[in-house]
C-alpha cells in the first residue's frame, strides 16, 4: 500500500449548544457539547480525525494541549507508526513537561485521545477499511503491539491479552453475525435531569415505538422522593421486560448512595451508574456489598487503565463504560477491554463520542475478544454534525462502512475536501 506520512497536525474547536435540557444531569445543569478535534494532514491525501468530548472552554485547553502533544507525530508514517504504538503512546504519556500536569488524567491525557483516535482513524482510511474491519484484521500480536500495558503486570500481562485474543479467534465464526444483525442500542437521551414528567414519558413512548428495549434516567436530585417517583414513573411506563437504568452522575456520598439504592430497589435497576466520587474505590466496593445483587457501572471519569484495574480487583463494579474519549484512546480502551474480559465483566461503553467510534470498538470486542455483544449508549443529539452519522434504526445501530472511525464533522468537510484534493 502507498506510504502515508503525517505532515502537519491542526486542532479545532468544535462546541454544540444543545436544546433546553438535554445532556443535563445532577452535575451539569447547561450542557453544551464540545469535541477537541485533532486533524492529521498527509503527504498522501488523507486526513485522520480525533477527537474527544469536553464541555464548555475546557474545549479550548485539550486542544492547546494536542497541539503540544503532538508534535512527536510530525514525520511519521502509519504504518510505521502504528507498528508499535504501545510504546508510542506511552513516550508521549510520558512527556517530560506536560506528564506533570497528569499524569494520565485531565487535559493531557484528553489531548492523547484526541491525538491517538486521529492516528486510529488515518490508519483505517489509509487501509481503505472501516475500524471495527482493521481491527479485526490484525493478528493478536500486532493488537498487543497497540498497547501500553505498562503498571497492570498483576492483572493483565502480555501473555494474557495474547491467549484472549487467541482463543478468541478460534471462535470468531460463532459471533460473526453481529455483523448483519447489528448492535443493539440503549437510549439515554429519554431521561435528562432537567426534563418534566411529561417529557421523559412522551420520549420514552416514542422510543419504545423505535424499538429500544433499554433506557437510563438522571437522577442525583437534593431530594431524593424526586428520583424515586421519576423512576417509578418511567418503570411502569417501559413496563418490566424492558431495562431501565439510573445515572447518578457521581452526586451521592456514599451514606446517600446506600440509601438511595434501598429507595429504588423497588423499580429494579439495571444498574445504578457512578454513584459516588469516581475515585474512591473503596467506596464502590463498599456499597457493591451493601446494595448485591444490585449493581454498579462506572467508567465515564475513571481516567486510566490503572484506575480500572483497581475497581476490577477490588470488586467495586459490575459494569465497564470505558469510554475511548475519556481514556487515552482506542488503544486504552482495547487494554481495559481486555482487562475485563479477563475478569468477566461486561464492557458497555460511555459514548462520548456520540457511539460514532464506539460503534466500531464493541464489534471488536464481541467478535476479537469474545466480550458479550451487551449494548452501546444512544444519544442522538450531536449526529446532524456528522459527515457519516451513527445508523441506528429500530433500537439497533447498523454496521458501519465508510474507511475510517467515523468522527469527521460537516463544519470541518469544506478544509478536508479541499486537503484531499490539493
Amino acid at each position: 500500500m502507498p506510504e502515508c506520512r503525517i505532515r502537519s497536525l491542526r486542532t479545532h474547536d468544535a462546541r454544540f449548544a444543545l436544546a433546553d435540557g438535554a445532556g443535563s444531569d445532577a452535575v451539569h445543569s447547561e450542557s453544551e457539547y464540545c469535541f477537541a478535534v485533532t486533524m492529521l494532514e498527509t503527504e498522501c491525501g488523507l486526513t485522520g480525525t480525533g477527537l474527544v468530548l469536553t464541555l464548555g472552554e475546557g474545549n479550548r485547553l485539550t486542544c492547546e494541549a494536542i497541539e503540544l502533544l503532538g508534535q512527536a507525530l510530525a514525520g511519521r508514517e502509519i504504518e510505521e507508526l502504528m507498528s508499535g504504538f504501545g510504546a508510542i503512546s506511552r513516550s508521549i504519556a510520558d512527556h517530560p513537561q506536560l506528564r506533570w500536569l497528569g499524569p494520565h488524567k485531565g487535559v493531557v491525557h484528553l489531548a492523547l485521545a484526541s491525538l491517538t483516535n486521529a492516528c486510529f482513524d488515518l490508519w483505517a482510511k489509509s487501509r481503505g477499511v472501516p475500524l471495527w474491519r482493521l481491527l479485526l484484521d490484525l493478528r493478536p500480536e500486532e493488537v498487543v503491539s497497540l498497547l501500553d500495558l505498562s503498571y497492570l503486570e498483576d492483572l493483565l500481562t502480555r501473555q494474557d491479552a495474547l491467549r484472549i485474543l487467541r482463543d478468541a479467534e478460534a471462535s470468531r465464526s460463532e459471533r460473526e453475525a453481529v455483523l448483519k444483525t447489528g448492535y443493539r442500542g440503549y437510549d439515554t437521551s429519554v431521561g435528562w435531569f432537567r426534563y418534566d414528567d411529561n417529557h421523559v414519558a412522551e420520549l420514552a413512548r416514542k422510543a419504545l415505538d423505535r424499538g429500544f428495549k433499554a433506557f437510563k434516567l438522571k437522577v442525583g436530585s437534593k431530594d431524593g422522593e424526586r428520583d424515586v417517583r421519576r423512576a417509578a414513573m418511567l418503570r411502569s411506563l417501559v413496563g418490566n421486560d424492558a431495562l431501565l437504568m439510573v445515572d447518578v452522575n457521581q452526586q451521592w456520598t456514599l451514606p446517600q448512595a446506600k440509601e438511595m439504592c434501598r429507595a429504588l430497589r423497588d423499580v429494579n435497576p439495571y444498574w445504578v451508574e457512578e454513584p459516588t466520587h469516581p475515585d474512591d474505590v473503596l467506596g464502590h466496593r463498599a456499597l457493591a456489598l451493601e446494595i448485591a445483587p444490585m449493581r454498579i457501572a462506572a467508567g465515564e471519569h475513571i481516567s486510566n487503565r490503572v484506575l480500572f484495574k483497581n475497581f476490577m480487583m477490588a470488586g467495586a463494579l459490575h459494569f465497564v463504560q470505558v469510554d475511548c474519549t475519556r481514556v487515552a484512546g482506542v488503544s486504552e480502551f482495547l487494554t481495559v477491554s481486555l482487562m475485563a474480559r479477563k475478569m468477566g465483566l461486561p464492557v458497555a461503553p460511555h459514548v462520548g463520542d456520540m457511539g460514532q467510534l464506539h460503534q466500531h470498538l464493541v464489534l471488536f470486542n464481541h467478535i476479537g475478544m469474545g466480550h458479550e455483544a451487551h449494548f452501546l449508549e444512544y444519544i442522538p443529539h450531536v449526529r446532524q454534525h456528522f459527515l457519516h452519522p451513527a445508523d441506528v434504526s429500530g433500537g439497533v445501530y447498523r454496521i458501519p462502512q465508510e474507511p475510517g472511525c467515523s468522527c469527521e464533522l460537516l463544519e470541518l468537510a469544506p478544509a478536508l475536501m479541499a486537503h484531499h484534493r490539493s
